[in-house]
């Protein structure tokens, strides 16, 4: 083996370098252990803003649907009025009620919108 030299590296350097690399390596684990956690909890937070997200459009649509139905069923019913009384009557009934209902309708949005928040920040 002309032209080449000896390597030798001291034994406590050795060890050095062992223990270094075996820690590096230990350090890097935890990190990447790390990172898949928190990109599961990422993933887990949005599971959860997706289902409320869902659940917030099929209450929004019912509420929809309600609103949609009742305004049918009072121009129904307005058609049937027999004189202007009548009718001035169905319309401050269907105010009324509807008022009533679109309150209730906002708080259960804003119910379920808080719940929402709730879960989301939770996970």
């Amino acid at each position: 083996m002309e032209g080449q030299e000896n390597f030798d590296v001291a034994a406590g350097m050795r060890d050095f370098a062992e223990k270094s690399i075996e820690q590096t390596r230990t350090v890097f684990g935890s990190l990447v252990n790390a990172a898949q956690q928190a990109a599961t909890a990422v993933q887990n937070q949005t599971l959860v803003a997706q289902s409320g997200a869902r659940e917030v459009h099929g209450l929004a649509t019912r509420m929809a649907d309600d609103n949609i139905s009742a305004a049918f069923d009072f121009i129904e019913r307005l058609t049937r009025a027999k004189d202007a009384k009548e009718a001035t009557a169905l319309h401050a009934d269907f105010v009324t009620t509807r008022f009533a209902a679109l309150a209730d309708q906002a708080r259960e949005l804003s119910r379920q919108t808080v719940k929402l928040s709730g879960a989301t920040i939770e996970n």
